[in-house]
Parts: structure tokens; C-alpha cells; sequence
């Protein structure tokens, strides 16, 4: 009984707030850029598998299935995570905590994501349908870098407000 209450005082995890953002952040990726707007695929920018032919786009649409089977698993172990905590009897997050993680998440895979797959490993870029995609790649690093800084400072703000309620 005494672990419990231990438990209860313990703030919640940050594991699922980042979890749920590094996996939403895919998910907007791969359904606003990939999908609705066809800016990119995940292997676009690969001579090999060019979105002009069929063969290609097969390629691509099998990539970002792939792709989004890791994003969905990202959720997943964040709803694990979540619910683990809860489990253990440890304080639920506020919206701004909340938030902030997720968000902090989401700028963490534009980082991630935007360096590995745009700058290192060249497979595709913000906007492959244009000559020139560097500028488009440095604002999806920079927007990545924003929702990190706002994301960590409204996480800040809901931890100091969960502290303030603790007492």
C-alpha cells in the first residue's frame, strides 16, 4: 500500500507523451505529405523507383505502408505507456503537459526524420516535385526545431502546474 501511494505522487511518465507525438508527427507526414498533397514518397527521390512509372509508385506506396506500420507501433507504445502509468497509480498529465510532449514528439521526427531521410540518405525531400526541394528540407528542419522549443515550454509550464496542485 505504501508503493502505491509513492506511486501516486510520482508525476507522470514522458515516455508516452513523446511516443504518441513521434507517432502522430509520421502520421502527418505520411498522410498530409505523402498522400493528400503527393508531395513525396518515401523512396521518391531514388533513381531506381521513380514515382513516373508503375513499378515505381508500387515501390513508394509499399514504403509508406511500412512507414506507417512504425508510426502506428509508435502510438501504440505510447498507449502502452500510458496506460502502464495509470496502472501504477501515477498522477495523468495535464493538457499542457500533454501537449507539450506531443508536440516536443512531433518536432523530434522532422529533426529526425529531415535529416536521415532528406540530407543523409537522400531518398526524398519535402517536395520532390520541385528542382530545387533544399530550401523546402530546411523549413521542415526548422519548423521541426520550433515544435520542439514550444512543445519542451509548454511541457514545462504543465509540470510546474501539476507541481503547484501536488502541493
Amino acid at each position: 500500500m505504501h508503493d502505491r501511494q509513492n506511486h501516486r505522487a510520482a508525476p507522470p511518465p514522458k515516455a508516452s507523451g513523446l511516443l504518441f507525438g513521434l507517432g502522430f508527427g509520421g502520421f502527418i507526414d505520411g498522410i498530409a505529405l505523402h498522400q493528400i498533397l503527393q508531395w513525396h514518397d518515401m523512396v521518391s527521390d531514388v533513381d531506381a523507383h521513380s514515382v513516373a512509372t508503375v513499378a515505381g509508385l508500387e515501390i513508394n506506396t509499399l514504403a509508406d505502408g511500412f512507414f506507417h506500420i512504425a508510426t502506428w507501433l509508435l502510438v501504440l507504445a505510447g498507449s502502452v505507456a500510458a496506460v502502464r502509468a495509470w496502472r501504477q497509480g501515477r498522477a495523468a498529465p495535464n493538457w499542457s503537459y500533454q501537449a507539450g510532449l506531443m508536440l516536443t514528439g512531433w518536432g523530434i521526427f522532422n529533426l529526425v526524420e529531415g535529416l536521415i531521410n532528406h540530407q543523409l540518405l537522400g531518398v526524398h525531400h519535402v517536395r520532390d516535385d520541385l528542382g530545387s526541394p533544399l530550401s523546402w528540407d530546411i523549413g521542415f528542419l526548422i519548423f521541426g526545431a520550433l515544435l520542439i522549443v514550444g512543445g519542451w515550454l509548454l511541457y514545462r509550464h504543465g509540470k510546474r502546474t501539476l507541481q503547484a496542485r501536488a502541493g
